[in-house]
């Protein structure tokens, strides 16, 4: 079924958008490292779609940026021809304050191939659709400006990561989205300047440095703010060891964020940190994830990122919150989030507000429903993934999408794990992708394989820092997981669809695992599954469990919300009292 087939639904921020000329995403977009300086560049911009290689003539649509022009939000609401060229067009004049620094502009993400030019110089062309890029547009600007961006999206090569989009939407597959979606703006910067903040955090110090783009010897400052006042410590060589007296180590429960300003030079930026230490301990006799030396049970969902009426972007940044508040209304303490990444906004909201994040890199390469979907549910896991996804390009690609990934993130205390591979799909030499990894970032728990396509019998378990099933169909069952004695996260379960009327996405279709016709049906169930089968595994050595899923997606009823958020399908006081018994187990 075609999404114009099906109902387009509203959250209660989006349907308010939709009949307003107010622009909600115009907060700064960076919160780990902020300025004075800002100049957003979201709103109206003039918009055409082309053939590939065709220039347009005119430009005679209006869209709205950053929602992606399949979005209702964004004012197109359609879905992108395949092979077709998006032209972006916006017209601006800067402040005439600006003085002898630089001006850098700045993309949060498009998807996927990015040409930008500026007043007719051609800057910059970007592959990717989740991460940001920068560069220095000083020399290209004029007293009026003319900004084009021209995009096409390479969905079907499987090159580049594409996560859950799929041409042909349905089922588990979701509306793709192509060109902006995400924040676009400049800021204004001294000659030399602070680019990047990198921040270790432990439980009793965090290491900070500086990636300073000046000749010089990195030199400064970092100011410190807590409830005793203002501490001072020295930049030496771009680094500073930070520490708190009688630290509040951060956690769901306590998510305690400590202000610093760091000035390097005539640059002086806003940021934050958290102390918190993760590691793997044997708890009598058992291997458990620990968060902050302490055994921590992670009781999350799974949180696909998808909204009914923004598709990529909720219609506010306050969506983001709500998602998060939800979760923990719920009793939740973790989301994992699935095959996306999102704008920084969003894990910001998680330190900010207490929520763990299990973060996914997104897959590319090909998938197949019999390889990686219906051998493996009937028990045909064993693969040799160092001879499946040879396609080197679309490697290289993964792999760059998973540092650029990790270095991006890395900064934010709410992400605790790594999730690489999913289910099989786009995988290929997973000891190799974890080694990677564990360069860049050795702090967090890594799962390389969540679900299934382990190495062939007789070659030991993954290469991971835990054993991580799925289970759908069957009764929850530790043995097998057991005797790989690493920590087991049961990465995926549950899945118990509700389809709420007046508020489904397909009035035909329903995706789930199980399912219930009543509301008080699927409470009951839910409670069962957790009672029976969750509790009794945490005795036996379960670390996580991520239940599928916070809510609904396009054909998917199985969200303990509904896609466009009006309805808790399930008692949240019900459920709270359930993940209290669940976590002090």
């Amino acid at each position: 079924m075609k999404r114009s087939d099906c109902v387009q639904l509203y959250t209660v921020e989006g349907e308010q958008l939709l009949h307003s000329e107010e622009m909600p995403w115009t907060d700064y977009p960076r919160p780990h490292l902020k300025r004075d300086s800002f100049f957003c560049l979201n709103g109206e911009w003039e918009f055409a779609v082309t053939g590939k290689g065709e220039t347009p003539a005119s430009y005679p649509e209006r869209i709205r940026v950053p929602f992606a022009p399949e979005s209702v939000l964004s004012g197109i609401g359609r879905t992108m021809p395949k092979g077709a060229e998006l032209h972006y067009c916006r017209h601006f004049t800067l402040p005439t304050s600006r003085s002898d620094g630089r001006v850098l502009l700045h993309f949060g993400a498009v998807d996927q191939v990015a040409r930008v030019s500026l007043n007719g110089a051609e800057l910059v062309t970007h592959r990717g659709g989740y991460a940001p890029f920068t560069f220095d547009v000083t020399d290209c600007l004029a007293e009026d400006n003319v900004l084009h961006v021209t995009v096409t999206d390479e969905l079907d090569t499987h090159i580049l990561p594409y996560g859950k989009q799929k041409r042909k939407r349905g089922g588990m597959w979701y509306t793709p989205v192509s060109g902006i979606w995400q924040t676009v703006w400049l800021e204004q910067v001294p000659k030399d300047y602070i680019r990047e903040l990198r921040i270790v955090s432990y439980a009793d110090r965090a290491e900070l440095s500086v990636d300073y783009s000046g000749d010089a010897i990195c030199e400064g400052t970092v100011i410190l703010r807590d409830g005793e006042g203002e501490r001072t410590f020295p930049l030496r060589n771009g680094k500073a060891t930070l520490t708190v007296d009688d630290p509040i180590l951060w956690s769901p429960e306590t998510p305690q964020l400590y202000s610093i300003t760091v000035r390097m030079d005539e640059d002086t930026v806003e940021s934050y940190f958290a102390l918190r230490s993760l590691d793997i301990r044997e708890v009598n006799g058992i291997p458990r994830l620990c968060l902050n030396g302490k055994p921590y049970f992670f009781h999350g969902l799974l949180d696909q990122g998808y909204f009914c009426d923004g598709i990529f972007l909720p219609a506010s940044p306050e969506g983001f919150e709500r998602d998060i508040l939800l979760a923990k209304k719920f009793g939740f303490n973790m989301l994992r989030k699935h095959i996306k990444v999102e704008p920084e906004v969003f894990y910001y909201a998680c330190d900010r507000l207490g929520l763990v994040v299990f973060q996914d890199m997104v897959n590319n390469g090909g998938y197949s429903f019999i390889r990686d979907t219906a051998l493996p549910t009937v028990g045909l896991k064993r693969k040799n993934d160092r001879r499946i996804h040879r396609n080197s390009q679309a490697r290289e690609a993964f792999l760059s999408g998973m540092e650029e990934t990790v270095k991006r993130l890395s900064f934010h205390p709410s992400v605790c794990a790594w999730t690489i591979f999913n289910e099989g799909w786009g995988q290929f030499d997973h000891a190799d992708a974890y080694r990677r990894l564990k360069a860049l970032d050795d702090t967090r728990f890594v799962d390389s394989v969540s679900g299934w396509f382990l190495p062939r019998r007789g070659k030991g378990s993954a290469v991971s820092d835990v054993e991580s099933p799925h289970v759908y169909f069957k009764p929850i069952r530790l043995e097998q997981a057991k005797a790989s004695g690493k920590p087991i996260v049961l990465s995926e379960f549950g899945g118990y669809a509700h389809k709420v009327e007046g508020h489904s996405f397909n009035p035909v279709k329903t995706y789930g695992y199980r399912f219930f016709s009543d509301a008080s049906d699927l409470e009951d169930a839910l409670e069962e599954l957790y009672r029976k089968e969750v509790l009794p595994a945490i005795e036996e050595g379960l670390c996580a469990a991520v239940y599928t899923q916070l809510t609904d997606v396009e054909d998917e009823t199985n969200g303990l919300v509904t896609y466009d958020r009006r309805v808790e399908k399930v008692s949240a006081d019900r459920m709270k009292r359930l993940a209290d018994e669940i976590i002090k187990k």
